[in-house]
């Protein structure tokens, strides 16, 4: 085949040296590291962003510090949960459900409370400006507008109480009968098979769900802060953060 006579040198016209070859080949070398350099970076930076849009905007993972929510959810467990179920929806009666309850004080960290946070903390005594959030995690007892009851019903042995229980008296033994108690959500005993152990009667008490509010409590109701003790039991739809799906560590589960 007969080739044109035009073709030119393929490195150029300028008749380069063979170490001029060498510096352009080392030049491509650097400039092709770069360029991997930067293309990992960019991987890298964008997984970044997109974990920081998941978890703010749509999943919220949290570490669960107590066991207000035993057996469910256990002391120490990891949980995922649906930010955008309550921007698309409403908590159903039984949700096991994130909420902001109060601050935490950035200073010490050992002062917390229910609500605002005061201007100083009464822990350091350190000027709070920018409180950390406080979160809960509770089971939906109550919706807007529901009467909740809370009434003596039934006994049951000491002994088959968990001993962490908070008053329990050793003295009166294991067979010592103690009053229980049962919730009622408008007239309607609530059947809640989810609780750690039978719920210690300690009075009777009466709640209405105001509109726009919702009323929580801990699965193991006999060692649980939740709306029976707090100052203000309604936490208004704007706290809710997300609707808990499943628990990933140490024992991956659904939620119920």
């Amino acid at each position: 085949m007969q080739m044109n006579g035009d073709i030119k040198n393929p490195i150029g016209n300028e008749g380069f040296s063979g170490q001029g070859d060498g510096q352009d080949s080392k030049k491509e070398t650097k400039h092709s590291a770069i360029s991997e350099l930067l293309s990992w970076v960019a991987v890298f930076a964008a997984a970044i962003v997109a974990a920081l849009l998941l978890n703010t905007f749509i999943i919220a993972n949290s570490k669960v510090p107590t066991g207000s929510m035993e057996d469910t959810i256990m002391q120490g467990d990891r949980v995922i949960g649906s930010r955008l179920s309550y921007v698309f929806g409403e908590p159903e009666r039984g949700d096991v459900v994130i909420f902001k309850y109060g601050w935490i004080c950035p200073h010490c960290r050992m002062a917390e409370g229910e609500g605002e946070a005061p201007d100083i903390c009464p822990f350091c005594e350190s000027e709070i400006k920018r409180p950390e959030t406080l979160y809960y995690l509770k089971r939906t007892i109550g919706l807007p507008g529901d009467k909740i009851e809370i009434k003596q019903e039934g006994s049951v042995r000491q002994g088959d109480l968990d001993s962490s229980v908070p008053g329990l008296n050793e003295s009166m033994g294991d067979d010592a009968e103690l009053a229980t108690a049962a919730v009622y959500v408008n007239g309607e005993k609530l059947e809640e098979s989810y609780l750690k152990e039978a719920m210690l009667y300690t009075g009777d008490m009466e709640f209405e769900v105001p509109e726009g509010c919702y009323f929580f409590l801990g699965d193991n109701r006999n060692n649980s802060l939740d709306a029976r003790y707090w100052e203000d039991p309604y936490i208004g739809e704007d706290k809710l953060v997300a609707k808990v799906l499943f628990r990933y560590f140490p024992d991956p589960s659904f939620i119920n």
